[in-house]
């Protein structure tokens, strides 16, 4: 019962964000393509894209990470966030969910797998690199071989226990991503 609980609040919340979002666009504004983020050396250099890869896309995420009371701690669900164009969220180009799992507007998804992280502030989730364990669908994210979870706020499991077992809280956060493909 609590899992079918869990997904259906899930999806809610899923919904909840893509239904707050803004007007739909195609893709992120073409002045961002090949900006790399910074990354603070030496904390983050682990997190850095091995050579022969270019950003292909930019994003910014706002939504929120899903955690559950097992009784002792709170663990990790999946993360719920649109992705727009600007740090102003004046569009939606992608969502943002479970596996980690990105889906572009464009008909095209990436499934990553985590490599690095590093946490510049403790105040947030961490920053990571993931490698692409799988992409699917035509458009921008078909040849991701890389993302980059950079610039993070909030996010963070709660500090105080649940009320009860199952209890499914959502923390807000935001983030950049950054996806990278094989150089041409």
């Amino acid at each position: 019962m609590h899992s079918i609980r869990t997904r259906f609040t899930v999806g809610i919340l899923l919904l909840t964000v893509a239904g707050l979002a803004l007007p739909v666009i195609p893709s992120t504004r073409a002045g961002d393509h090949g900006r790399e983020p910074g990354l603070p050396s030496p904390l983050c250099n682990s997190l850095q894209v091995p050579p022969g890869n270019e950003v292909a896309e930019h994003a910014f995420a706002v939504g929120s990470q899903v955690y559950r009371w097992n009784g002792a701690a709170w663990d990790f669900v999946a993360p719920v966030a649109t992705l727009s164009p600007d740090a102003g969220h004046t569009a939606v180009v992608g969502i943002h969910y479970a596996g980690p799992t990105w889906d572009n507007n464009g008909g095209s998804k990436v499934v990553g797998r985590r490599v690095a992280a590093c946490s510049p502030d403790p105040t947030a989730i961490p920053w990571l690199l993931l490698e692409a364990a799988s992409t699917t669908g035509p458009g921008v994210f078909s040849s991701v071989t890389f993302i980059q979870r950079v610039n993070t706020a909030g996010g963070l499991a709660p500090a105080t226990p649940g009320s009860s077992v199952g209890e499914v809280v959502a923390v807000p956060y935001s983030a950049e991503y950054f996806f990278y493909r094989a150089d041409d």
